[in-house]
């Protein structure tokens, strides 16, 4: 078992107190769940499959495209056009 120093801002430390007061744990008992409870968090958000990332974000309708994407050869050629300024 590892022994580790630890500094803690004082809304840090006022966070633990009350963690303390209101779970009637020990410090090291609060920063072990802490800890974990973290981990477990870090792990679900890592292991978000692409739909799910995809999900999660607000494109509105059509997302960015220009173009639907039965058009989509159309609305390159377009796009280049209007890049050249023809």
């Amino acid at each position: 078992m590892a022994t580790h120093t630890v500094r803690l801002e004082p809304v840090a430390e006022r966070a633990l107190r009350e963690i303390q007061e209101s779970a009637g744990m020990t410090v090291s008992t609060a920063l072990k769940q802490g800890l974990l409870v973290l981990r477990d968090q870090l792990r679900n958000q890592a292991s978000g499959s692409p739909y799910h990332v995809y999900q999660t974000l607000d494109l509105g309708l059509g997302g960015y495209a220009r173009f639907p994407a039965r058009r989509a050869k159309q609305g390159i050629r377009e796009i280049l056009r209007r890049k050249r300024g023809l």
